[in-house]
């Protein structure tokens, strides 16, 4: 999380920038799922105030990890008792600079890929899993158009 300090009359402010998009993913070990975004992927934690529920944050993404039957909220079985498992296709984003030297590392580290990079329109891609099984999507653009910034 960045934050910018201002002081004014001899007291000092600090201003927090906040995530802008929110993504909840359903892990089966919240100090698994910890150690892989913010020891492989960069994420800072934000808080992390029970073993069922982190919350991390990578720029302006917020990322909620949630066990299933973890109490109430995000993990919490529906009505008719299903309880929310991990995995599927949904993901989301990252953009790395070298995708190449991103993957080697990951793949050095032990982690699963759903398949080798690929190249599309707009860059070279690849979808890692995260010890639950979810998958993140890194993205190395290679025109102008789809970089973020």
């Amino acid at each position: 999380m960045s934050c910018e300090t201002l002081t004014y009359r001899y007291e000092t402010y600090t201003f927090y920038r906040m995530a802008t998009v929110s993504v909840r993913y359903i892990v089966d070990d919240v100090d698994a799922a910890i150690d892989f975004y913010c020891g492989q992927l960069g994420f800072d934690e934000v808080m992390y105030p029970a073993p069922t529920f982190a919350m991390l944050s990578h720029g302006d993404l917020r990322l909620v990890l949630t066990a299933p039957g973890g109490g109430p909220g995000g993990g919490q079985a529906m009505p008719d008792g299903t309880l929310p498992q991990p995995g599927g296709w949904n993901r989301f984003q990252l953009q790395v600079d070298d995708l190449e030297a991103t993957v080697a590392q990951l793949r050095e580290a032990g982690a699963r890929f759903r398949n080798d990079i690929v190249a599309g329109v707009g860059g070279k891609q690849i979808l890692v899993e995260d010890p639950a099984g979810n998958p993140v999507e890194l993205f190395e653009p290679t025109i102008a158009e789809a970089r973020l910034s």
